[in-house]
């Protein structure tokens, strides 16, 4: 009965992953699909581009908040868990950890969207405020100098994205096992860089744009 608590806990992050932001915002300011424009990324950057700043904001904190949520149920779970069965596998940062793989798996690949999402940096920030908080803060610190220095959002957020999984594993959590920790890190940063791979072959080739907000009437 147990392992049906945890795997209805995964089910719920990737469905709250699911639930993408940028098309619902854009649909609801713009009466279309931010898809179909821009980059065609179902995330805040095309949003930013597209609509404006103000759908900017609310698609980069409802992304945020539901990787929180997502990762939030995950450890208060598994703390239950843990505490009625006394199992190990059940500790608390695994379940933080693996619902936040399963929300950032949502956010990609949607199961509501046609599995065609963003890129997951946004619904980082709020996985990564519940797995390790001292990581996120470091790499939005990264993200906001490199924004402002380049003004190109993709090297701003595959930057701060090194520094997220880099520090995840320095300052991980000691009351839990190390690897799963590093493994769910690292699986994340994985996806990040791999939704990016066209944004990296731009920045080789030195075509990659600088950021443009649509201004708004």
């Amino acid at each position: 009965m147990e392992f049906l608590w945890a795997f209805l806990a995964i089910v719920v992050a990737y469905m709250l992953g699911s639930i993408n932001f940028a098309i619902i915002f854009t649909k609801a300011f713009m009466h279309q699909d931010v898809r179909d424009f821009g980059s065609g990324n179902a995330g805040m950057t095309n949003v930013l581009r597209v609509v404006g700043k103000k759908a900017g904001a609310l698609t980069f904190i409802c992304d945020g908040l539901k990787g929180f949520v997502a990762c939030l149920v995950g450890r208060l779970v598994f703390d239950f868990l843990l505490t009625t069965t006394g199992n190990e596998i059940f500790n608390p940062v695994y379940g933080a950890y693996i619902c936040g793989v399963l929300v950032m798996l949502g956010h990609v690949f949607p199961l509501f969207f046609g599995f065609k999402g963003g890129k997951g940096v946004a619904v980082s920030v709020g996985i990564f405020a519940v797995c390790c908080p001292i990581a996120i803060i470091s790499g939005l610190a990264c993200f906001g100098l490199l924004l402002l220095t380049t003004r190109i959002i993709s090297i701003s957020s595959l930057s701060a994205t090194l520094i997220v999984v880099s520090f995840s594993m320095i300052f991980y959590n000691h009351t839990a096992e190390f690897w799963p920790q590093a493994v769910g890190a690292a699986i994340m940063g994985a996806i990040v860089f791999i939704k990016h791979k066209e944004n990296i072959g731009r920045l080789i080739r030195g075509e990659e744009k600088k950021l443009a907000v649509k201004k708004e009437g």
